[in-house]
């Protein structure tokens, strides 16, 4: 099939979805989604100069660990101090100023699919699905551990949402595949099942590497190419507080080399992981950023990176995690405003720690999600599905999510304002006491005029009594359901399908990577 046919029976298939959709489930049509709200500036930018000094005379002084020492050397030869002996490298300030602004401030990120090709960065916005549970559920089968089928269940909806514009790694881990194949199944299902741009797991560095080659294979393009488009992303968090791990080291200079884009999200947890006061919580968070960015511009001047910021605190009681707090909210401003300090794009997430797809959940969600907003985050990750503090993707959760994510971008969308907008010929017509639901103005806008929700009930209590007074999780349970029977495979050339499997067949015999069992 030639490029041209596959891009027909794509739009083909997709209006034929969007049809089929008009019916029965309201979604907005795919779009690069673009934030017109100016960021808001938490801190002044003499705060931001001082957080920027503070984590420069900490990486100077107190210095950062890097496990691994193929990363020592590359920083070395930049002109870092190792001390001797140890694991640890200290930054001259002037080191880290001349690094800076060299990765770019927008990435374009290349799907299998063109059409689904994403930008990163500036006012641009992308919303990602839950990524990296072990355990699952819906409110029939219950939780329960991650498994193939769930993991596949997650990744079709991802490619039917619109909304949801990449793929932010295994939604729910499939505990079923051994660890040694598990990336190579995993990614072949991700090839297979969504033609959205991808993640890789920079969990071991031959992991890494399979990753990379498959979805270079999946997208039909050579290695000069592949090096040209930044095509995958993965996230490298540092080992609060202050150390980066051998692997995660690892994914930073196979990224790097390759041109694929990192992104560095330190986790810190104020209270725990760093300082309680928020400032110091901060000032760790972005010294440990810097760290890693360091090390990638100094294996390849200009890779592309992005500010990851996962900055909340714990329940001093118990010491769990918690999110969605005024104090998550207010790292995430700042975050963004020391992405763009550094010229870099801003991820954040959607997260909550609420055990059910109730009242928590939602408001906590909605509060991580405005927190990221504001802060002109270009990329959401966890976008939907999130719950458990991140220990399950709830397939509830998911689609409720999906419809928040969705008024956001109806809230994004610019106000028009013209003669036919302002509609004064209209309310003349109507005059006072009278009623705008008959009017032309009215009756040529009202099937699209306003958002139609995916779960809210707007039904007096009368008519949702007799229906069964239906609440949000039991009908979020029948809209994923209804998406996975409405999912179409999108399309693949046979070529690719079969190089896929030849790899994976290949890789599988030669024993995968090696594992402690």
């Amino acid at each position: 099939m030639s490029a041209q046919q596959q891009r027909r029976s794509r739009r083909t298939r997709q209006n034929r979805t969007e049809n089929k959709q008009g019916k029965t489930l309201s979604q907005l049509p795919r779009q690069q989604l673009i934030n017109p709200v100016a960021p808001t500036e938490l801190l002044s930018a003499d705060e931001i100069e001082s957080i920027h000094r503070s984590s420069l005379k900490l990486l100077r002084d107190t210095g950062i660990n890097f496990l691994l020492p193929e990363a020592r050397q590359y920083l070395k030869q930049a002109g870092a101090f190792i001390e001797p002996g140890s694991e640890r490298v200290r930054f001259d300030p002037e080191l880290v100023e001349s690094l800076i602004g060299l990765s770019p401030a927008e990435i374009s990120i290349h799907a299998r699919n063109p059409e689904n090709n994403i930008i990163i960065g500036g006012n641009h916005l992308v919303f990602d699905s839950v990524s990296s549970a072990p355990n699952c559920s819906d409110i029939i089968g219950g939780r329960r551990a991650g498994n193939i089928e769930d993991f596949r269940k997650f990744i079709k909806l991802a490619q039917y949402f619109n909304i949801i514009g990449c793929i932010g790694g295994y939604p729910v881990e499939p505990q079923d595949w051994h660890p040694s194949i598990r990336h190579l199944e995993a990614t072949r299902d991700f090839i297979f099942l969504t033609d959205k741009p991808l993640r890789g797991y920079a969990t071991e560095r031959n992991r890494l590497l399979d990753a990379l080659e498959m979805i270079r294979i999946g997208r039909g393009i050579d290695e000069t190419q592949f090096a040209r488009e930044t095509s995958v992303m993965t996230v490298v968090n540092i080992n609060s507080p202050l150390a980066v791990d051998t692997v995660m080291a690892e994914g930073i200079i196979e990224m790097a080399k390759r041109n694929q884009l990192t992104i560095i999200t330190p986790f810190t947890l104020a209270g725990a992981m760093a300082p309680i006061t928020l400032a110091g919580a901060i000032v760790q968070q972005n010294a440990e950023a810097l760290a890693g960015y360091m090390l990638s511009q100094t294996v390849r001047p200009g890779a592309p990176v992005m500010y990851g910021a996962f900055t909340s605190n714990v329940d001093m009681k118990s010491g769990s995690p918690a999110f969605g707090t005024p104090e998550y909210m207010k790292s995430a401003i700042v975050g963004g405003q020391l992405a763009r300090r550094y010229g870099l794009p801003y991820r954040s997430s959607n997260t909550c720690a609420a055990n059910a797809v109730d009242a928590q959940a939602a408001y906590e969600s909605v509060f991580s999600l405005w927190g990221a907003i504001s802060g002109g985050c270009n990329l959401l990750k966890h976008g939907a599905g999130w719950l458990e503090g991140g220990l399950c993707a709830s397939f509830e959760k998911f689609v409720l999510d999906v419809d928040m994510l969705q008024m956001v971008a109806e809230y994004l969308k610019p106000v028009k304002i013209n003669q036919n907008e302002v509609a004064l010929d209209t309310i003349d017509e109507v005059g006072p006491g009278g009623h705008f639901f008959g009017t032309q103005h009215t009756q040529e806008r009202y099937k699209t005029a306003f958002y139609a929700p995916l779960i809210s009930d707007w039904r007096n209590f009368e008519s949702w009594q007799e229906a069964g007074a239906p609440e949000a999780a039991q009908k979020a349970h029948s809209v994923y359901q209804q998406a996975l029977s409405e999912y179409e495979a999108p399309p693949i050339d046979a070529a690719i399908r079969d190089e896929i499997n030849d790899f994976v067949a290949r890789r599988t015999a030669e024993g995968g990577v090696k594992t402690d069992f």
